[in-house]
């Protein structure tokens, strides 16, 4: 199977001021691609040839697993960013993030502190667990939930190249940036 690099959901652009055109063409046209052309050469004559990227994130290891997971990732985390988006769950998600964290203000508060503590690179998801409730990951370097059995509802990109252009090192306001263009109706249609 060869691996394509996605069309991104919106225009280069669409998420400015909060993300701009430029980290979106280092972010999604280097680093995405790049994990992409990784991976194909990577799964070349391995019984991962064939393999589509979940199975790649259950099964794999080191290189593999690593661009696998990141070309997964990266496109999971692009689908839900919007220049329009829908700005607070509702309904059943909403119904959820109230179940487990007691309102949306203090999910804000429990995610963005899950993203200012992750050391290092990584990836901060809101997951769906066994139980059918929600809760939040964070995951070093490319780990994936799915590896783990658990449904990831949304993620937040972490690793400095998402941000460093537009914040440098002040991950916060990147967090609070990536909420401004994240858009809940497609984390919505996730929810099991």
């Amino acid at each position: 199977m060869k691996f394509t690099l996605p069309e991104l959901p919106f225009e280069k652009d669409a998420l400015e001021p909060h993300i701009s055109a430029k980290t979106i063409e280092f972010h999604y046209g280097k680093h995405h691609k790049t994990y992409v052309d990784k991976l194909n050469k990577l799964v070349e004559g391995t019984e991962f040839a064939n393999a589509d990227l979940e199975t790649i994130i259950k099964n794999a290891d080191g290189g593999i697993f690593n661009n696998g997971a990141q070309v997964w990732n990266h496109t999971f985390y692009f689908e839900a960013l919007s220049g329009n988006p829908k700005a607070k769950p509702g309904g059943k998600l909403l119904g959820a993030i109230d179940k487990v964290f007691g309102n949306y203000e203090q999910f804000i508060e429990d995610f963005t502190n899950a993203g200012t503590t992750l050391f290092g690179s990584g990836w901060v998801w809101l997951i769906q667990n066994k139980d059918g409730d929600l809760d939040i990951m964070q995951g070093q370097n490319a780990e994936n939930p799915i590896r783990d059995g658990y449904k990831p509802l949304m993620t937040m990109d972490v690793w400095e190249h998402a941000y460093y252009l537009d914040t440098q090192n002040a991950r916060p306001k990147y967090i609070e940036n990536f909420f401004a263009v994240l858009d809940w109706e497609v984390i919505e249609k996730r929810l099991g």
